[in-house]
């Protein structure tokens, strides 16, 4: 008859045997996952702390086995919120990935950052910080202040005609409008940084995923549909009397 520290240690071999013989399957550190995100953030409506949501656009494998399917779900958090300048500087928003939860309901809890953005994504992305800046608007000022001048010209020509002054008039006419175009530069914001709605990112891990294959059991499972792309916003109709062309 056994005795009970033998039971015990014969007991602790069979664990030990049992799950050592289990296969185990490892995402590595660094592994790049396709997301898809399903709601929209920004420099103009979001703030730190807010939560973004994904879900994994491409299927990651490990020895030929699906271990994060398409249509797993990923969380993550507005981690800081930088808005444009008026003059100068591009609105900055930082972005961090916080868990991975399978179709089956297993979750994973780590801190990833962001490695990619699709080339849709107005502004570029820092990968060293894991942050996405805003397009400058340098273009888009000259051109304001130019059609201010241009339509102040016009209209001092109307004015220094009835005069006598025709040529001092659109000098005059288009200063003026400088001035007022410039006046509107600087209180205008430059253009906002943002993640629109089905856009894809892509998260790098950084640390490794280790699951069972028990975990990896997702019976029927269909992954769901693509996340369709918000419609791009339209431009409000200029109506402001500044952009005005006056034949």
């Amino acid at each position: 008859m056994l005795t009970r520290p033998v039971v015990m240690i014969l007991f602790g071999v069979a664990a030990l045997w049992a799950e050592g013989s289990a296969p185990v399957f490892v995402v590595p550190t660094g592994t790049a996952v396709p997301l898809s995100l399903i709601n929209t953030i920004s420099t103009k409506h979001s703030a730190p702390g807010d939560r973004l949501y994904l879900e994994t656009a491409f299927p990651v494998l490990v020895n030929g086995k699906i271990v994060i399917p398409v249509g797993s779900y990923v969380a993550g958090t507005v981690t800081e919120i930088k808005k444009p300048g008026r003059v100068k500087g591009r609105g900055e928003l930082y972005v961090r990935f916080d868990s991975l939860t399978l179709p089956n309901g297993v979750t994973r809890d780590f801190r990833a950052r962001m490695g990619g953005v699709d080339g849709d994504t107005a502004g570029e992305l820092d990968k060293a910080e894991g942050k996405v800046k805003s397009e400058g608007n340098k273009g888009g000022d000259m051109r304001t202040v130019a059609e201010t001048a241009g339509a102040g010209a016009s209209v001092g020509v109307i004015a220094g005609e009835a005069a006598g002054h025709a040529g001092m008039g659109a000098g005059i006419g288009a200063a003026a409008g400088a001035a007022a175009g410039l006046i509107g530069v600087l209180a205008t914001r430059g253009p906002d940084a943002v993640l629109a709605r089905g856009s894809t990112v892509e998260m790098v891990l950084d640390r490794k995923l280790t699951f069972t294959e028990s975990e990896l059991n997702f019976g029927n499972y269909q992954p769901p549909r693509a996340v369709p792309a918000a419609a791009p916003a339209q431009e409000p109709e200029k109506t402001d009397w500044m952009r005005r062309r006056i034949p």
